[in-house]
């Protein structure tokens, strides 16, 4: 029977972290089970970094970015020795199961964590990517998202007013969930993807005939895992050789993607996955990650979820080239 149940963030930090934190204290709280925060992510579980929590150790960070738990990525975890001194703590803390909040990395930690040692562990989707298998959304996409679109559109005044060509380098190392989606969102003439290989020359062709129809500006949308085999300043550089008469500038999104408020639908989600997460705990699942298919919650294995390819929709590239004209 599970008493006290520990949560966690690990990992790369997300819009709605705070969110899902908050739901999941909180759901415990409505079960009569005591929880427990583990600070820095798994790290935390080695160095004993937890702290009692209750509904009001949450108050007023649902609109928080960031993780009030703090998050960190944890080599010592990756080693036999490192787990069996997180088990030990979990143990001394008598911890009966885990909240995991994080990517594909944090879920591969917590598989083999609860292969070796038995603890019962349920997963929460939170990456600004939305690269995870077994989910349509997850957490912090839909802030990441609208923070791209915002800056592009500002950029977009600048491009305009000097006639200038800007590469805007967006998160996405192995799927352009962020690149497709805003850069069709912010208007952008061209899209490039790791799903779709356009290459330097069609991108170049491209741009020479929104030229000739008249385009004195131009954005185009990079994904920081294009598979041109060139970074943004190399596409950038080769663009600008071969078309002197734009002036080409690149702009690098970054961090500015991670952080935030979380927008309400990013809110609503993690709340929604916290409250499951918990229940699914008490009723005997784990091994397990929360996801959210055609707006219904649902269970997928950790390990499909780790192994499964999280896939763009192809369509929204054909919408792209026919609004690119």
């Amino acid at each position: 029977m599970i008493k006290k149940i520990g949560v966690l963030t690990s990992g790369g930090d997300a819009p709605g972290m705070n969110a899902a934190v908050r739901s999941v204290v909180r759901s415990c709280v409505y079960n009569n089970v005591k929880i427990t925060g583990i600070l820095f992510g798994y790290q935390g579980i080695i160095d004993n970094k937890m702290k009692p929590m209750d509904a009001r150790s949450v108050n007023n960070i649902i609109n928080k970015g960031g993780t009030i738990l703090k998050t960190a990525r944890c080599e010592e975890f990756r080693s036999e020795n490192g787990r069996k001194k997180a088990y030990d703590n979990i143990k001394k803390n008598e911890i009966d199961a885990l909240v995991v909040i994080g990517g594909d990395g944090t879920f591969t930690g917590s598989m083999i964590f609860q292969k070796e040692f038995s603890i019962p562990i349920i997963g929460i989707p939170g990456t600004i990517d939305n690269d995870i298998y077994g989910t349509q959304f997850t957490i912090g996409y839909d802030t990441a998202l609208n923070t791209v679109v915002n800056a592009i559109d500002k950029i977009r005044d600048t491009a305009i007013s000097h006639n200038r060509l800007f590469f805007v380098e967006v998160m996405g190392r192995d799927a352009g969930h962020i690149a497709i989606n805003a850069g069709i969102g912010a208007g952008a003439e061209e899209i490039l993807v790791p799903e779709a290989n356009m290459g330097l020359e069609r991108l170049l062709d491209s741009l020479k005939r929104s030229e000739k129809s008249g385009k004195s500006s131009s954005i185009v949308v990079v994904a920081e895992g294009d598979k041109t085999g060139k970074n943004v300043f190399e596409i950038a550089s080769y663009i600008e050789k071969n078309m002197p008469e734009y002036e080409v500038r690149v702009s690098v999104m970054g961090h500015m993607q991670r952080g935030g408020s979380p927008s309400c639908f990013d809110r609503v989600l993690a709340s929604r996955m916290g409250v499951y997460a918990v229940e699914k705990l008490l009723s005997g699942e784990s091994n397990s990650m929360i996801g959210v298919i055609n707006n219904e919650m649902t269970l997928c294995p950790l390990e499909k979820a780790i192994k499964g390819k999280s896939e763009i929709n192809k369509n929204l590239i054909r919408v792209s080239d026919i609004l690119s004209i």
